[in-house]
């Protein structure tokens, strides 16, 4: 067996306390980066707002819960379909089946995280109880499409209030 003799140059690693502080402080250094960027996109990107004029919209509460009520008393079902051409359908039908026509319907469409992309839209009757809206071509993925819906006729709602409101998360594949 033979030995091999180090110089002395190449002795072997000792830990020193600046090794650790310099490890320590790069350890918190990374941590705080870190915690940088993501405050910085948390604050950019949403003001933390969930509603405008939460509190009248709060004390209209009531008269929103009435109007959901008189909404499902009515029956009225919705079929939505979105394709990539920007081409909103939308059947409505009585809760007999028939479908529902007359109605003047206006909504927006968008992403469901941002405002950025949204797009008003308003439908025209081609056909009795169907409804078409076209916007622009719109890439694939998640979609919200908010709708009213009104009577032709202002006896029905004197406030001029919708009598029908959908709200429906849509999905494009990619």
């Amino acid at each position: 067996m033979s030995t091999t003799i180090l110089p002395a140059s190449k002795r072997d690693f000792e830990l020193q306390g600046r090794h650790v502080l310099a490890a320590f402080i790069a350890f918190f250094a990374v941590v705080f980066a870190v915690n940088g960027v993501l405050l910085f996109k948390a604050l950019a990107t949403h003001s933390g707002i969930v509603a405008n004029e939460p509190y009248r919209k709060g004390l209209a509460y009531n008269v929103r819960i009435s109007a959901d009520e008189q909404q499902a008393a009515l029956g009225w079902k919705a079929e939505i379909a979105l394709d990539r051409t920007g081409q909103v359908s939308l059947m409505i039908s009585d809760s007999s089946g028939r479908p529902v026509s007359g109605l003047r319907i206006a909504g927006s469409l968008g992403r469901p995280t941002t405002e950025r992309h949204d797009l008003k839209v308003v439908f025209a009757e081609p056909e009795p109880g169907r409804y078409l809206a076209v916007t622009k071509t719109i890439d694939p993925g998640a979609w919200l499409l908010v709708i009213e819906a009104r009577t032709s006729s202002s006896a029905a709602t004197p406030s001029g209030d919708p009598v029908f409101r959908q709200r429906r998360k849509l999905w494009l594949k990619p």
